[in-house]
């Protein structure tokens, strides 16, 4: 999904900030332990797929490239951008540029958490970019700032986080057995109330 405001100048571009230091950073796919299984992103998606043992599922031929931030390297990234000098303002990009095809992290998944899910194709919806990657040359200038974790490394931790919590229902999750229902009116037994 992308965001835009159209005709609006935001106090950053204006330069009315009202003594508010500003720092803008703009964040590529990020991925690590404690993402929702659900959230609809990709290696959050492979992984909770493989590990249910369900078909991963990957629109178009899975040729189209992504790019992948571990999360440990995104919170550096945002540290290094606050502590930056005060004339370092943004927007700054930050993520991974080392780009994949979407078809290699689906069969590393598959790999890294031994499952045998097969891969199921689905039709490439028609916005869906073919390439993903940031260009970080102004955070590696300015911030002194590079991803250091390997896409390997990252994938073994966030599969190990989903396998405890997969295994390990959550209250919200927990079902709980049926519960009896009421009688017909006609099955009741009559209480006899005491009077007070």
């Amino acid at each position: 999904m992308k965001r835009c405001i159209v005709g609006v100048k935001s106090p950053f571009e204006s330069g009315g900030t009202r003594g508010v230091r500003i720092k803008v950073a703009r964040i590529f796919n990020t991925y690590g332990p404690r993402m929702h299984e659900d959230d609809g992103r990709i290696v959050s998606n492979f992984v909770a797929q493989a590990l249910k043992g369900e078909p991963l599922t990957v629109y178009g031929d899975g040729r189209q490239t992504r790019s992948f931030c571990y999360v440990d390297d995104m919170v550096q990234a945002l540290l290094a951008l606050l502590e930056s000098p005060e004339e370092v303002t943004g927007p700054v990009n930050l993520g991974n540029p080392e780009e994949l095809p979407v078809l290699a992290v689906a069969e590393r998944v598959l790999e890294l958490t031994g499952s045998a899910s097969p891969v199921r194709f689905l039709p490439l919806p028609a916005d869906d970019p073919r390439r993903r990657r940031p260009a970080i040359e102004r955070a590696r200038s300015l911030l002194g700032w590079r991803p250091r974790v390997r896409l390997d490394e990252g994938l073994r931790s966030t599969i190990e986080d989903f396998r405890r919590r997969l295994d390990r229902p959550t209250p919200a999750l927990v079902r709980l057995p049926a519960r009896p229902t009421a009688p017909a009116a006609k099955d009741r037994v009559p209480v006899m109330r005491r009077a007070l």
